[in-house]
């Protein structure tokens, strides 16, 4: 028996737009407004995003890992978790956590830009952006991330994929759960990961004609995976190869980036989900249970784009999608091209196994409590709830991850 979310798709026709209003539009998520809720699950979920807030830094191990702790009680929570479980999240991830250091000096209205992407910074930012929301928006957390992600030439929307991308997830949570305490994180997390990918969508000189015929998105990731151009130019996978790629192959890599010219930009957007999910499950034969770590990252970014194109502004949204497909990209060639083939994800059981089944093993399996294994598990998830699935592909594939998953592979 197919599963209900088959026929019930979200996106149920494609919204045409001309080039003068090119955007695109798919309707929003559910918002789940945890912090007026009455009910104690919700409370328990306002309590624990708060707690993490004051007693944890948003970056640490060196300022090199990124907090997820909102990540995860936020997936678990829109599965079904209850009290206990999302009791038990917070325990097991706090113990990696450490708590916030000061940054080397406050930062100002009139500075706030001369300290992006220094992570040292953190608090400072965070600090900076709560005084705006309490000062100057009423506690409105919105109004200052319209304030100061849409801001001057370079704005920070142009660079939310610094970080493997945690940013941009961190502020689809924030919009998800109506979050001000996730959505200061993630201005805190966007200025700090402030990278050089910023720079591809300001100036629009790299937006060009390719040489490449357009095709969708894991076409050309198939054709990248054969590109002998590419043969041999790092030794080891992972995402020290992001900042080389550039170095030595940013004519290649934006030769992929233009090919995918979304002409029909709502339908370009569902293949894109599409391959985001054969990146992380395509890729691994059967037996082998080698989920990449980083792979991953291409599909709940993905996810957090789904959750944010209908709250951001309309012109932004197709650039908000461009940099998921050059992340994509430059994530894809860094783990050294794996071959992507369907035939891995399988054809499931015919329907015996529905997504009661993914849920239970997301909240109550070995894996419950790793944030990347659950935020997958709802990636997934709503992709079906957003297009449909029919045939059940993305079923089949979140059957097969949770079924075969062993823990994430590093290189």
């Amino acid at each position: 028996m197919a599963s209900i979310l088959s026929y019930v798709p979200i996106v149920n026709r494609l919204v045409l737009n001309t080039r003068r209003t090119w955007t695109i539009d798919i309707p929003p998520v559910e918002v789940h407004n945890v912090e007026t809720a009455a009910e104690k699950r919700p409370r328990t979920l306002k309590h624990l995003l708060k707690a993490n807030h004051v007693n944890h830094s948003i970056l640490y191990h060196n300022l090199q890992f990124h907090n997820h702790m909102p990540h995860i009680l936020g997936s678990a929570y829109l599965l079904g978790a209850d009290v206990e479980k999302l009791h038990k999240i917070y325990d097991v991830e706090a113990r990696t956590l450490e708590p916030w250091e000061p940054s080397p000096a406050e930062i100002t209205q009139e500075d706030w830009r001369d300290f992006l992407g220094d992570p040292r910074y953190q608090r400072a930012y965070v600090d900076f952006f709560e005084d705006a929301l309490a000062l100057r928006h009423n506690y409105q957390w919105k109004r200052v991330v319209e304030e100061y992600l849409y801001a001057g030439k370079e704005p920070l929307v142009n660079c939310l994929f610094g970080g493997l991308g945690h940013p941009l997830i961190h502020l689809g949570y924030a919009y998800e759960l109506d979050s001000r305490e996730i959505g200061m994180e993630a201005l805190g997390m966007a200025a700090t990961q402030y990278n050089f990918l910023h720079k591809y969508i300001d100036d629009p000189s790299y937006t060009k004609p390719s040489p490449i015929k357009s095709s969708t998105p894991l076409e050309l990731l198939n054709r990248l995976a054969n590109d002998n151009r590419l043969d041999g130019s790092f030794k080891d996978s992972g995402p020290d190869n992001i900042e080389p790629l550039f170095q030595k192959h940013e004519d290649i890599v934006l030769e992929y980036w233009n090919a995918w010219t979304l002409n029909d930009p709502v339908k370009d957007f569902q293949l894109s989900q599409e391959a985001a999910v054969d990146v992380v499950i395509a890729t691994v034969p059967p037996g082998t249970h080698s989920y990449n770590f980083y792979t991953c990252h291409v599909l709940t970014t993905s996810h957090a784009v789904r959750i944010l194109l209908p709250f951001i502004r309309p012109e932004h949204r197709i650039n908000l999608v461009r940099q998921w497909w050059l992340f994509a990209i430059t994530v894809y060639i860094a783990v050294l091209r794996p071959k992507i083939d369907p035939d891995n994800i399988g054809s499931g059981d015919g329907g015996k196994t529905q997504w009661d089944h993914v849920e239970d093993k997301a909240l109550n399996g070995p894996y419950a409590t790793d944030a990347h294994f659950v935020k997958v598990v709802r990636a997934i998830k709503e992709a079906a709830q957003t297009w449909g699935d029919v045939h059940e592909r993305y079923l089949n594939a979140a059957v097969r991850f949770v079924d075969d998953f062993e823990g994430w592979v590093f290189s």
